[in-house]
């Protein structure tokens, strides 16, 4: 891999860990003479005065760096990927407490690894996005996620009856409390905790899990990344929402038919020689291990 000249910086500024480590980090890309950018939500932080740093923004776009820095949890990182969507900037996620999955490498290893990126020592593993589209009344409503789709019945805490297609065939009529729609990167996230399967970040496809169903034959499903998955709504159902990645929340009428399909475009997680999708299974998640915690 090329040399990086630029790197974007991303980060979860309530974090007071990110604001201890910031100064190393800049001393770091003075050293290897990579010009650091940032958001402006970390410029506009009362602890911000780093003069170096320009601001990613109009002139500096997210497209115009060699990679980004994600500091913080999965949350960041996937906040930090919907932005990114089809610019082909790879990023590096730094977990900063917290259980982090998509944020591979810990604090401990963080300069070892900047100095691997720094040498082109490193590799670019390309995941696939979801893209959720709902032709509403007043408007068009199009999302994209790298974790998951969620519909739920809100807060209204009534079941939720679904009916699924893939393509154009009717799958069932789930009676849940709700329905994820996840890539292969989200399969070790809400749709695992609802009883979905893990599946490997290079096995092209979806996974449709129920969230607590009614009915004791209705199970996860895992089908081709290829294809247009379809939810229609019972009209009974009211106060319906379309959840992107645990943190975007979209209202839909029932009524309405919700889309989703692969995107046009994949994001790029910036990984190592020695890294290991299975290790970080076992290390994080404790996968392939008994209760009292031996192999």
């Amino acid at each position: 891999m090329l040399k990086p000249k630029t790197l974007g910086l991303w980060a979860n500024t309530d974090k007071d860990i990110f604001w201890n480590i910031l100064p190393e980090i800049i001393e770091w890309a003075k050293r290897k003479k990579i010009q650091i950018f940032a958001t402006e939500k970390i410029q506009s932080d009362s602890r911000f005065n780093f003069i170096d740093i320009l601001q990613i923004g109009i002139q500096n776009k997210i497209s115009d760096m060699d990679f980004l820095l994600v500091l913080g949890g999965d949350g960041t990182f996937l906040s930090c990927a919907r932005s990114v969507k089809d610019q082909d900037t790879p990023i590096l996620g730094i977990h900063l407490g917290d259980l982090g999955f998509l944020a591979k490498v810990t604090l401990e290893d963080i300069f070892q690894r900047l100095d691997q990126v720094a040498a082109g020592d490193f590799l670019v593993e390309k995941r696939s996005m979801l893209k959720a589209s709902i032709d509403k009344k007043d408007k068009d409503f199009i999302s994209y996620g790298l974790n998951d789709f969620v519909v739920t019945s809100g807060e209204s805490h009534r079941m939720l009856i679904s009916e699924v297609f893939v393509n154009e065939s009717r799958v069932a009529e789930y009676r849940s409390d709700g329905l994820i729609v996840s890539t292969p990167t989200g399969s070790t996230a809400y749709s695992l905790s609802s009883g979905g399967p893990i599946i490997a970040p290079d096995v092209e496809s979806f996974v449709i899990t129920p969230i607590s169903a009614h009915s004791l034959t209705s199970r996860p499903l895992v089908v081709s990344n290829k294809s247009e998955v379809r939810i229609k709504f019972s009209n009974y159902n009211q106060n319906i929402t379309l959840i992107t990645d645990g943190q975007l929340h979209e209202s839909v009428d029932s009524s309405d038919i919700v889309s989703i399909t692969n995107s046009n475009f994949e994001i790029g997680l910036i990984d190592f020689m020695d890294s290991d999708y299975f290790q970080t299974l076992r290390t994080k998640m404790g996968w392939g291990t008994r209760g009292n915690g031996e192999s």
